[in-house]
C-alpha cells in the first residue's frame, strides 16, 4: 500500500523506484524505527526534526483509528528511545539538523576572524529557513536579511526571535539583496533554480576579507541554486550533499555517541519485545480470573442458600460478597503478578512463560472450556430424556 501511494504521488516508474526501496520485517523493522526516532538514520546524526515527525505519525494514526495496540505501543516506545538517546548521549549537540549543519558549513568556509561580521541573506522563511536563523543566533550572528514572498511570516519570526536583527526584503528584490550579501542561504519550495550562472556572474564581487567569493548554501529540495553557478569564479556553491563534510568533521565523536545510542536502543527494544511477548499470557490471566470468579460465585450462592435470603440485610449481603471478592483477589495477586512481564523488572520472559504453562497445567485452564461444554451438553441431554 505504501509503495502504491509513493508511485501515485511521485510519478516515478516502479522499475526506477524499486532500486531505492528496502523491506525490513519483525525485529529488524522495529530496530529500524527506534534508530530513526533516535536520529541515527539521518544525514546529520541526532537530527531532531525526525522525532517530531514520528510523533506526528502517532497522532495521525490515533486520530484515524489506524493504530492497533501493538503498533501504538511500538511507536510510543520508539519515541521514548529517541528522547533517551538525545538526553543521555548529548547527540543533539552541534549540527543536529540540515539547517544547523548549513550554518556550520557556511561559518567553516568563511575566514574565522570575519565569520560573525559576514552579511547573511536567507531566501525563504519556512520551517527550514526559521531554523537557519535560530542557528545563526546560536553562533553569535546579530543580523540577517530575509527575502520572502510575504512579510507576515517574517514578522512572526521577528516577534519570536529577539536576539537578532531581521531585515525583510520582498521577493522582487531578491537579486539586489544577494548583491549585498556574503552568504546566501536558500530554502524555498521553488521547482526551478532561483540562481543560475548568469545571475551569479551579474552579482558584484565580495570583499577579499570574506575570501573573495560569495557562498551559496542551498538546503532546498529540489535545488534552488543551479549546479552551473559553481563554474563562476566568484561563487562557491554548497548543497545538502556537502553537509556530509560537517558530519565528517567530528566523526570520532559521532561514532562514540552512536555506540552509546545503540546501547539505549537495545534496552528499549528488549523492554518492548518483553511487553509484546508477554501478551501471550493475557488469555491465561483471563481464564484464571474467570475460573476463580465462578468458584467464588458458586460458593457464595451456596452460603446464601444455607443462611437464607430473609436472614440477611442488604448491608450484610454486600459485606459477604465483598469478603469473597477480597479473598479471591488476594489469592490471585501472586500468580497474576508472575504472569506479567513488561521489561521493567528482572524477571525474564522465559520465566513468565514457564509460570503461564504451570498455571495452565495446575488449573487445567487449557481444557476448562471443553469440560464446561461437555457438562452443558450432558445436562441438556438429561433434560430431554
Amino acid at each position: 500500500m505504501c509503495v502504491f501511494v509513493i508511485l501515485q504521488k511521485s510519478g516515478i516508474p516502479a522499475s526506477e523506484l524499486r532500486e531505492h526501496l528496502f523491506i525490513l520485517r519483525s525485529s529488524d523493522a522495529t530496530r529500524h524505527l527506534f534508530e530513526v526516532s533516535a536520529g541515527l538514520d539521518s544525514l546529520v546524526l541526532g537530527e531532531g526534526q525526525i522525532l517530531a515527525q514520528v510523533k506526528q505519525v502517532v497522532r495521525s494514526g490515533q486520530n484515524s483509528g489506524g493504530l492497533g495496540k501493538n503498533i501504538d505501543r511500538m511507536f510510543k516506545d520508539a519515541i521514548t528511545a529517541g528522547k533517551r538517546v538525545r538526553c543521555e548521549t548529548n547527540i543533539s549537540s552541534g549540527a543536529v539538523s540540515v539547517s544547523s549543519a548549513a550554518v556550520e558549513l557556511a561559518l567553516m568556509k568563511l575566514p574565522k576572524s570575519e565569520s560573525l561580521s559576514a552579511r547573511m541573506l536567507l531566501i525563504g522563511a519556512g520551517k527550514m529557513g526559521k531554523l537557519v536563523i535560530k542557528h545563526l543566533i546560536a553562533k553569535g550572528c546579530k543580523k540577517v536579511v530575509v527575502v520572502n514572498r510575504s512579510v507576515e511570516r517574517v514578522d512572526a519570526i521577528r516577534g519570536e526571535m529577539k536576539d537578532i536583527e531581521i531585515v525583510y526584503r520582498p521577493l522582487s528584490e531578491m537579486y539586489e539583496a544577494a548583491a549585498e550579501a556574503d552568504v546566501v542561504f536558500t530554502s524555498t519550495a521553488s521547482e526551478t533554480p532561483l540562481f543560475t550562472k548568469e545571475h551569479a556572474e551579474a552579482l558584484p564581487l565580495v570583499s577579499d576579507t570574506m575570501g573573495g567569493a560569495r557562498l551559496f548554501v542551498d538546503i532546498s529540495v529540489p535545488r534552488n541554486v543551479s549546479a552551473c553557478v559553481s563554474e563562476v569564479g566568484a561563487a562557491r556553491v554548497y548543497n545538502v550533499d556537502d553537509l556530509k563534510e560537517v558530519v565528517e568533521a567530528n566523526k570520532e565523536d559521532r561514532l562514540r555517541k552512536a555506540m552509546e545510542a545503540q546501547t539505549i536502543i537495545t534496552e528499549e527494544l528488549k523492554r518492548f519485545e518483553a511487553w509484546r511477548d508477554s501478551l501471550e499470557t493475557v488469555p491465561t490471566i483471563k481464564k484464571l480470573r474467570s475460573y476463580a470468579d465462578r468458584i467464588r460465585a458458586s460458593e457464595l450462592e451456596k452460603c446464601l442458600q444455607k443462611v437464607g435470603e430473609d436472614a440477611l440485610t442488604k448491608k450484610m449481603r454486600r459485606a459477604i460478597e465483598e469478603l469473597s471478592t477480597g479473598i479471591v483477589n488476594k489469592l490471585l495477586h501472586g500468580p497474576l503478578q508472575h504472569l506479567r512481564c513488561d521489561g521493567s523488572d528482572s524477571r525474564t520472559l522465559d520465566e513468565t512463560l514457564e509460570n503461564m504453562h504451570a498455571l495452565n497445567r495446575m488449573f487445567s485452564l487449557d481444557t476448562e472450556k471443553a469440560i464446561i461444554e461437555q457438562k452443558i451438553k450432558a445436562k441438556v441431554e438429561k433434560t430431554q430424556n
